[in-house]
């Protein structure tokens, strides 16, 4: 065989394995239209890698697209020992730990209620306890885990791999979060923030599915955002890229906690909105909580939804004339509103950009809800998977 045709089977073979570990369980037929190779090529990779034991039939009972009728097509998978990934979500104020094979199967899953902003060693030690929890759970010798993706709700300085912000945890600065789990676990452990991680899981498999270049937003008790770009991450020099919450709307208004003045967030965090609403409701709500009220036809609820959700488009639609993305995915605890919070959105996006483009960019809803998080960890680590395949292709032929 001469190195060119070795170097095309080889990478064939990587095409096809990252193409599996994408879409989960397809057919030699799907496969085929998907990578543009004839079928007697995916049949002749399809053995090879069966009979390195890197690919099994899947119990999947989803018909081939196209299928018309007949005996269902032998769907493929990868097989369980072609690795396992670990994501872990640290939120303001729980834990969740999956553990999933490169199927994209879950095969166990534990959330804990904890207070993680003061105290970044106890957390550590509850993720390493939940990890060891979740494998034994799941069954999964360490020996098969690829890697751990980890994601914290701040943004995280890559040269460093601090958080950036020591306002947002306060017990968390000047620790390195993917260094001190992985002495904790015994595994490598790759580290971003929580939106990053939303925007991939929701880009792989939710509202932002089928789309190379994707704006996610996050609104919580804060205000992330995640961007896609070319199909991957966008991070920036340091890795705070996106952070949307910090940009300037109001020159002249209040001091926000970065030190800045008239940030998004001072106008439209939860704290923010709570305040908008205190004549009318004495008491502190939580963002869920007016989210809840607005839906049950609070009117004053409703406004200070509207009104802050119009500020969010203004620098949404800001970022789109410089990103120009297929799609805004809205997501976190203020996107449970739905219309009164994504259609002042899309007006926003649409002033700001309808001069410059044919076809408004698209606000949807995130899809994954409270798990995107977690599910954007183990893709964080599945997208490393090919470095993985690599290794045990060489070690193998």
């Amino acid at each position: 065989m001469s190195v060119t045709t070795r170097s095309m089977r080889a990478r064939n073979r990587r095409q096809l394995l990252e193409l599996l570990r994408e879409n989960g369980a397809l057919s030699q037929a799907e496969i085929a239209r998907k990578t543009g190779l004839s079928r007697t090529t995916i049949s002749t990779l399809v053995a090879e890698l069966r009979t390195l034991g890197l690919l099994v039939e899947s119990d999947s009972g989803r018909p081939d697209v196209g299928a018309q009728g007949g005996r269902p097509p032998v769907m493929l998978a990868l097989d369980d020992s072609a690795g396992t990934a670990v994501g872990v979500d640290v939120g303001h104020g729980h834990l969740r730990v999956a553990v999933a094979n490169l199927a994209r199967t879950v095969l166990a899953e534990q959330v804990r209620e904890l207070d993680v902003d003061q105290d970044a060693t106890r957390t550590l030690d509850v993720a390493a306890e939940m990890v060891a929890d979740a494998l034994a759970e799941s069954g999964v010798d360490r020996a098969r885990v690829i890697g751990v993706g980890m994601g914290l709700p701040g943004p995280i300085d890559r040269a460093s791999g601090v958080v950036a912000s020591g306002s947002i945890l306060p017990g968390w600065r000047g620790v390195r979060a993917a260094d001190e789990l992985s002495t904790r676990t015994g595994l490598p452990v790759g580290l971003d923030n929580d939106a990053n991680l939303a925007a991939l899981a929701e880009t792989l498999w939710g509202g932002g599915q089928g789309c190379a270049h994707v704006v996610y937003l996050k609104v919580a008790n804060r205000i992330g955002c995640g961007l896609i770009v070319d199909g991957w991450l966008f991070r920036g020099a340091r890795g705070i890229a996106g952070e949307i919450g910090h940009t300037v709307v109001n020159e002249s208004g209040p001091v926000c906690y970065c030190g800045s003045r008239g940030c998004l967030e001072t106008v439209a965090s939860a704290s923010a909105i709570a305040d908008m609403l205190r004549l009318r409701h004495r008491e502190q709500l939580t963002l869920a909580q007016v989210v809840a009220l607005a839906a049950d036809g609070d009117p004053g609820c409703q406004r200070a939804l509207g009104d802050v959700s119009a500020e969010i488009g203004i620098a949404v639609g800001n970022m789109c004339n410089l990103l120009n993305p297929e799609r805004v995915v809205v997501g976190g605890t203020l996107a449970q509103a739905g219309e009164v919070v994504l259609d002042p959105i899309r007006q926003a996006v649409r002033r700001a950009t309808r001069q410059f483009t044919t076809e408004m960019t698209a606000v949807v809803p995130a899809q994954l809800g409270d798990r995107a998080e977690v599910l954007g960890a183990l893709a964080l680590v599945m997208r490393d998977a090919s470095k993985h395949f690599t290794l045990r292709l060489d070690a193998s032929l």
